[in-house]
């Protein structure tokens, strides 16, 4: 899949950097490059590129404002040499946030996480390919295969969504959120701190769950919806 860009940055040679790099990549055009956050605006009215690099740290305007102003928003990589404005980018749920100076090789990871968001968005894919929804964790976009998923833990402000065979990931969501991507009959919610896949569920026993590789309490105001999806008598 194909990948359309933009660059804006206030320093021609980060600039520079970012059109050697993408001649680098013969999946990404790159549409332009603006050392002013004015005139890479204006030609964002004008055109829609795919994905846009995006300094933060501008004299005229922020690429945090800026990225707040935009109306249409394409996915955004932020790129800085600032790490306080790390979760600002978190916030806005860029795509990524690269640390200045950027290697060749970190750039094309952020760059192929934008191209399998952009595929995930559109739809595109084989039958071959495995169902995923997209998270962000640790200031990046991070793809979930859904049949890896063991089961999704509520902390607080926070889900932890644990996997099979992979350590866990910690996303700024509620089990409420989570829940409305994910497909409807394979995840269900047991416990305010629970969601399951239904096809994990092992046995029920004393409004327990056991799973593949837990085991998880029923909670009570969720007694009677588990029963019923179960098709149990009790729990």
């Amino acid at each position: 899949m194909s990948l359309t860009c933009v660059a804006i940055d206030d320093e021609p040679l980060a600039l520079e950097l970012v059109r050697s790099y993408v001649a680098r990549m013969p999946e990404v055009q790159l549409l332009g490059t603006f050392e002013d956050a004015i005139s890479g605006v204006e030609f964002l009215k004008r055109k829609n590129p795919d994905l846009i690099f995006l300094d933060i740290n501008m004299p005229d305007i922020s690429g945090i404002e800026l990225a707040k102003a935009l109306k249409e928003k394409p996915m955004i990589i932020f790129t800085t040499a600032h790490k306080q404005f790390a979760f600002d980018g978190f916030e806005l749920e860029a795509v990524d946030y690269l640390l200045k100076p950027i290697d060749f090789e970190r750039f094309s990871k952020a760059v192929s996480r934008a191209i399998d968001l952009k595929r995930y968005k559109a739809n595109v894919s084989s039958t071959k390919e495995e169902p995923v929804i997209y998270v962000h964790s640790e200031y990046r976009m991070i793809k979930i295969i859904l049949k890896d998923i063991e089961y999704i833990e509520s902390m607080e402000d926070y889900i932890k969504i644990h996997l099979t065979n992979e350590k866990p990931v910690l996303t700024l969501m509620s089990l409420k959120k989570i829940l409305e991507v994910l497909p409807e009959l394979q995840f269900r919610r047991i416990h305010r701190s629970y969601v399951i896949p239904v096809s994990r569920v092992r046995s029920v026993q004393n409004k327990k769950i056991q799973l593949s590789d837990a085991i998880l309490p029923i909670g009570e105001s969720y007694a009677e919806q588990v029963r019923t999806w179960l098709g149990a008598k009790t729990l």
